[in-house]
């Protein structure tokens, strides 16, 4: 609608930098309002710059300006978990402070800052070197934007340790990157990208992970992150042990893996589309970036070339998302003059988001298939197919993480923020965002399937049409 993940949200495109100075407070530090967070602009910014006060403030006042929850927004909710955040980082630097004391806060969103960031000033100013002061800044700003509990807010930028993936997913993720909390064991691998350190190893779709790193991904019924760290951020020439159970022969194997960095990509997501028995036409859509949907109903014409189609299953699983205007052109070719969704703001006022009625009618029964991987525009797409009855879904509920289309703002140190303005609720006015939309068939897909080349999904679709 993440930065070497497999399974990531496209972060923002920076932006100018503003010069303007925060107010002088005369007990120290930045209290007053600092300046505004900016607009991005065309061209590349600078890089990133030291995060400080200022831009914690910058990125406070942006979240009131810009996120859809502004106007109701309480400032204890994000600079509570900040100032818990940052006393958290001093601590595991061995670096608490005997007057590193919470600033009381009252809900007066001006006052409020004022104190926290007269306390924050205090605290870095007797912090021994930049790098704490940017480890504890950095805490606290994320934090803060965290506690938005906003699958679509987030802050980008800060350069990261360099690190790469392995080269395969695992099927407890959902969504942007995150364990799925509906996942349980055993977890498998779900895709494996060609010429990454997995796919040279050995290993395949479908193989059921017992360990990595001796560690198996859950612990009495608990995802264990690290191990998730280890699949999606191993650092690069960093060697990481595996042992799998392949489904399709009963084999246990162990696999030792170094990550690398992965090839880059030789050209935008591939569009699979092939001719299914019956006279289907079969699309697989990795993404809702432009042209999406031009892609799709050209491939559907060039399979009804020289016969009559019977319908059109598209593959959405593993569909992260992108562009709101592709959704509406997409379903524009099922139906014309509909609201498909509505973008609204934190005091209930909505407008409607309508189908592209410029695009002809495909004129053919839809069977769209859905997993946990197809989030953001592809879980507005399949609400409003299944709201409109537009079509069939078929598979597992979507990921939920629709919360609305974000917006870049840039804060002065070249860093940015990723805001919903709006937040978006399905055709039928419900809540999609950390619920999903749940199929009309379930046919998830497996591990034995994947690893001895089954679809289920596809095997369902085939027996709901005409």
């Amino acid at each position: 609608m993440k930065t070497t993940k497999l399974v990531l949200i496209a972060a923002i495109a920076t932006v100018l930098v503003s010069t303007t100075s925060a107010v002088a407070d005369p007990e120290g530090g930045t209290a007053g309002r600092p300046p505004a967070c900016q607009p991005p602009p065309q061209e590349q910014p600078p890089p990133p710059t030291a995060t400080t006060g200022t831009t914690i403030g910058q990125a406070y006042y942006c979240i009131f300006d810009h996120h859809f929850s502004g106007p109701v927004l309480d400032s204890r909710s994000l600079l509570q978990p900040a100032f818990a955040a940052l006393t958290q980082e001093l601590q595991r630097r061995g670096l608490d402070q005997a007057t590193a004391n919470a600033p009381v806060l009252t809900g007066d969103k001006n006052a409020d800052w004022r104190s926290f960031s007269r306390a924050y000033e205090r605290i870095a100013a007797g912090l021994p070197d930049d790098a704490s002061r940017q480890a504890t800044a950095e805490a606290a700003l994320r934090a803060m934007v965290a506690a938005l509990d906003d699958n679509h807010a987030r802050w980008v930028g800060v350069p990261e340790a360099d690190t790469v993936p392995l080269g395969f997913l695992p099927s407890h993720l959902h969504g942007p990157g995150l364990i799925d909390p509906a996942a349980t064991d055993p977890v498998f691998v779900t895709d494996v990208l060609p010429g990454s350190a997995a796919a040279g190893a050995g290993v395949r779709p479908g193989d059921e992970i017992l360990t990595v790193n001796d560690v198996p991904p859950y612990i009495r019924g608990t995802a264990v992150p690290g191990v998730v760290d280890w699949i999606l951020d191993a650092v690069e020439g960093e060697t990481v042990r595996m042992s799998v159970h392949r489904p399709s022969s009963g084999e246990t194997l162990d696999f030792s893996m170094t990550a690398v960095a992965p090839p880059p990509p030789s050209g935008p997501p591939q569009h699979e589309a092939e001719l299914l028995p019956g006279d289907l036409a079969y699309v697989k859509l990795p993404g809702f970036g432009p042209p999406a949907a031009d892609t799709v109903f050209a491939a559907i014409a060039k399979l009804g070339e020289g016969r009559k189609l019977r319908g059109v299953v598209l593959d959405l699983r593993g569909n992260g998302g992108g562009s709101p205007e592709q959704v509406a052109r997409l379903l524009g070719g099922w139906a014309h003059g509909k609201t498909i969704s509505y973008w609204c703001d934190a005091l209930g006022k909505c407008t409607p988001n309508r189908t592209d009625d410029s695009v002809p009618l495909v004129n053919l029964p839809l069977v769209a298939l859905t997993d946990r991987n197809c989030a953001s525009a592809c879980d507005a797409f399949s609400s409003a197919v299944k709201d409109l009855r537009l079509g069939t879904l078929v598979g597992a509920r979507t990921a939920g993480a629709v919360s609305g289309p974000s917006q870049g703002h840039l804060l002065h140190n070249n860093t940015g923020l990723m805001l919903p303005e709006r937040h978006e609720i399905g055709a039928n006015r419900e809540k999609i965002d950390t619920v999903g939309v749940p199929p009309d068939h379930y046919a998830p897909m497996t591990a034995m399937a994947l690893s001895t080349g089954q679809d289920p999904g596809v095997a369902k679709a085939l027996t709901l049409f005409p």
